[in-house]
């Protein structure tokens, strides 16, 4: 077997779908097809269960998967071990995030003290996705909202930021500047699907103040959602941060219960950390005052 047969094989084992592998790899689907036979015939073993057009890795595929999973990153980390040897500025950083926004804050200044670095940037739905992303080694750093309990997860808590509610100009409490959650628990809400981080804090807001938000639009475009909100669909919560990238909304500070969250950098403490990330975590450190 050789390296390119284990590449095709982890991406054959992610998709489960000969066709879709092909495509992701660009290379014709007979040609794949022929290698994970080899590969197969090789180890002696079937490693995917075929049924018609579909295949489904089996209990000797998963096993197989996961030793070349840890071949295969051990070779990235090597890999990226020997560029770091010629230098800080032939570095790259891996991240992930649920949401964009407040990226920007902290990756402007340190691009400019480390020009040639150079970032790749996943979003991703859930926390869950992102810390798999981790745990696998294809990224460096995750930007989560909770803990997440894992072992060798590590954490650095960046700045508290408050969740406020933009309502539509034509509201009842657009003459107010802040209120009780409860008070428009009957309002229609406009928030993310279920699945985001920021819904699942939203919603245990609304639990908190004793309801159940009537959600009349939900989807993936958090830009979106203020657009709806000025179209006087419904009400909606939103970072506080987010105003300052905004057109004009009506914001309400929410008294009680409280609302905010605390983003937290995140790595893997087993994982090979690039001289550039090793840079990028002390910068994220100096930047912001842990809480």
């Amino acid at each position: 077997m050789d390296l390119q047969q284990l590449k095709y094989f982890q991406t054959v084992a992610r998709t489960e779908h000969m066709t879709k592998a092909a495509r992701e790899l660009h290379i014709a689907q007979p040609a794949l097809s022929v290698m994970i036979s080899r590969l197969e015939e090789d180890l002696g073993v079937q490693l995917f269960d075929r049924v018609g057009r579909q295949i489904r890795l089996n209990v000797f595929g998963k096993a197989f998967l996961k030793n070349v999973d840890k071949a295969l990153d051990a070779l990235e980390n090597g890999r990226r071990e020997m560029k770091d040897m010629a230098g800080l500025e032939q570095g790259s950083i891996l991240l992930a995030t649920t949401t964009l926004h407040r990226v920007a804050e902290f990756l402007g200044p340190f691009i400019s003290m480390y020009p040639h670095v150079n970032f790749r940037i996943t979003q991703a739905i859930t926390e869950e996705e992102m810390v798999e992303l981790l745990e696998k080694g294809e990224i460096d750093f995750c930007i989560a909202t909770s803990f997440i309990h894992r072992p060798d997860i590590c954490y650095m808590p960046l700045q508290t930021e408050e969740i406020v509610l933009t309502v539509p100009y034509s509201h009842r409490f657009l003459d107010r500047d802040s209120i009780q959650l409860r008070e428009v628990a009957d309002d229609p809400f406009i928030n993310l699907k279920e699945g985001y981080s920021f819904r699942k804090i939203t919603d245990e807001f609304c639990k908190s103040a004793g309801f159940v938000p009537n959600i009349i639009c939900e989807g993936d475009e958090p830009a979106a959602i203020s657009s709806l909100v000025r179209a006087g669909l419904g009400v909606a919560f939103l970072p506080a941060a987010a105003k300052r990238e905004l057109p004009p909304l009506h914001l309400l500070h929410i008294e009680n219960p409280v609302c905010q969250w605390t983003p937290h950098l995140v790595w893997h403490e087993k994982h090979y950390q690039s001289l550039a990330a090793q840079a990028f975590r002390a910068f994220i450190q100096g930047h912001y005052t842990p809480v």
